[in-house]
């Protein structure tokens, strides 16, 4: 069963570890030997069919395309129980996509530079708070949103 999960979807070492709790409580355990998800969980990494540095890069770089902060990746990256020296790699790629992760956020959601018109008092506030619930931080968010409709900000150096 977790070698079956392990070839269908891209997972981390925690991720597994919940998964295969989770169905040995659904499922009960009916072996001679007690179960043991961790030495399972720990062989597959020994194996390389688990790499929690190239999850954690996959990952991040996918919310990333879908216009997600830093904030929301590492707190995604950590729900899925990647640890801090196995986020190295995508943190320094987070760091380098934040602005045009904003940009494409921006865009998903028509604000700022991609809406047809200037947002009053009321929907900025609105659009900064849908910026900040995506983990982007506030300065970011307000330039986007404070961004006449046509004219992108400047990216930061």
């Amino acid at each position: 069963m977790a070698l079956r999960h392990v070839a269908r979807f891209a997972t981390s070492r925690g991720k597994l570890l919940d998964y295969l709790r989770r169905k040995l409580k659904e499922r009960g355990w009916g072996g001679e030997q007690p179960a043991d998800p961790e030495g399972l969980a720990e062989r597959f990494v020994d194996l390389g069919y688990i790499d929690d540095a190239g999850y954690a890069v996959m990952k991040s770089a996918a919310l990333a395309r879908r216009g997600y902060g830093a904030r929301r990746v590492d707190e995604t990256l950590r729900a899925a129980g990647i640890a801090e020296e196995d986020r190295t790699q995508a943190d320094a790629q987070m760091q380098n996509e934040g602005w045009a992760a904003a940009e494409r956020f921006a865009q998903r959601k028509r604000i700022g530079p991609f809406a047809l018109a200037r947002a009053d008092p009321k929907q900025r506030d609105k659009a900064i708070a849908a910026f900040l619930r995506a983990g982007h931080g506030y300065d970011i968010a307000r330039r986007w949103v404070d961004a006449p409709p046509g004219e992108p900000p400047e990216a930061e150096e």
